[in-house]
């Protein structure tokens, strides 16, 4: 399918089977390392989360989408640290539960960072 218009991005596989959760399982955290609630503007607060295995930004929209879901949830922000552990803030008028955010980011095929 070369020459028809379409550009090589320069993606690779890897033999080591790691890589996002759209491609190959992630590691199976079970300890949520996060901060507290903190707030934001007038009514609302903000959560930072760490989560393992996002490589690209399918795995952010995915993310994304399963945790604004959350009913409160207002906003959901990553940044990105591809192949390693990424920060997911999530602001909301109350502070989420664990739980909830934890359910949400496993339902996007990821989990959140072991605490160490």
């Amino acid at each position: 399918m070369t020459g028809q218009g379409f550009q090589d991005l320069g993606l690779q596989a890897t033999s080591t089977g790691a890589g996002c959760a759209c491609c190959s399982p992630t590691s199976d955290g079970t300890a949520a390392t996060y901060t507290t609630a903190v707030p934001v503007t007038g009514d609302t607060v903000s959560a930072q989360f760490l989560v393992e295995g996002m490589t690209c930004s399918h795995c952010v929209r995915s993310v994304t989408e399963e945790v604004s879901a959350i009913d409160g949830v207002s906003d959901v922000a990553v940044d990105l640290h591809a192949g390693g552990v990424s920060t997911v803030t999530v602001s909301s008028a109350a502070p989420v539960d664990v739980e909830r955010v934890r359910a949400a980011v496993e339902e996007a095929g990821y989990n959140l960072a072991s605490a160490s």
